[in-house]
């Protein structure tokens, strides 16, 4: 069971590779993470060090992913945050030989381009992301801004959800999974994650805590990445995560903390 995950790394706090590699390893998996940044914390504190990678050395670091044969052990790749639209180009590269390499290889993309309304990747990450990798993915986890931006399709309810996700579906994709959904329907003081496929909506709602913590989309997306690796169908690999996500969550704001407590104590 081998996940390969390609995101930003954090020195402090949990978000890209660092929110979703321990979660990924507590449940038996093995991962294969490749780093497109390498910053000090996520942006939302006052100073930010580091650097998004060169593209150079992500797309050398993918050439040593193939040449030490984890593409054909992997069962699943994951792609997130990629930093510059050189990154993404060279990991879309990357994509398209494993998914050639290795056809078994589910292909998971979290379209990290914004949220609330705002687009915060640089430019030119949008077109790589809607042209190269939502068509190569199996999965696709866009939150509901991302998912209304990629099918060009406002999310209100239901139907419009399923319209966007047909509209992601119809260019490859198996199934949507759509994130941090707020619809005409959705419970008072809830949150729902939906997986769609087939014109088929199965949602999961979850209390909306009144805590925020960056990088939950990440560990979502890892964990769902986690149980497809142990062989789990779609709708229990989604369960199963967003059941997760929230039990951090719980802990997170048990303890006040800023950034999620990944990490049980004896006593949690």
């Amino acid at each position: 069971m081998l996940v390969i995950s390609i995101q930003s790394q954090v020195v402090h706090g949990h978000v890209g590779n660092s929110a979703a590699v321990y979660p990924m390893q507590a449940e038996g998996v093995s991962v294969a993470a490749v780093p497109t940044t390498l910053l000090s914390n996520h942006p939302r504190y006052p100073t930010l060090r580091g650097r998004v990678l060169d593209a150079e050395l992500v797309a050398d670091l993918l050439v040593g992913v193939e040449e030490r044969g984890l593409i054909e052990r992997a069962s699943v790749l994951v792609t997130g945050y990629l930093g510059s639209e050189a990154n993404a180009q060279a990991i879309a590269d990357f994509v398209a030989r494993a998914r050639r390499r290795n056809p078994k290889l589910v292909y998971l993309c979290d379209p990290v381009i914004g949220d609330d309304g705002k687009v915060y990747v640089a430019e030119g990450i949008l077109d790589v992301v809607r042209n190269r990798l939502v068509p190569a993915a199996s999965l696709v986890t866009p939150n509901q801004f991302e998912l209304e931006l990629l099918a060009g399709i406002g999310v209100t309810d239901v139907a419009s959800l399923l319209a966007a996700s047909a509209a992601l579906s119809a260019q490859g994709p198996g199934g949507v999974i759509a994130t941090g959904c707020t619809l005409a329907d959705t419970g008072a003081g809830q949150i729902e994650t939906i997986f769609c496929a087939k014109g088929q909506a199965t949602r999961f709602a979850t209390e909306r805590l009144p805590i925020r913590p960056c990088g939950t989309g990440d560990l979502l997306s890892g964990l769902i990445a986690a149980h497809l690796a142990k062989g789990a169908a779609v709708e229990a690999a989604v369960r199963a995560a967003v059941d997760g996500v929230f039990a951090v969550l719980i802990r997170t704001q048990a303890r006040g903390s800023e950034e999620m407590c990944l990490v049980p104590w004896p006593h949690d």
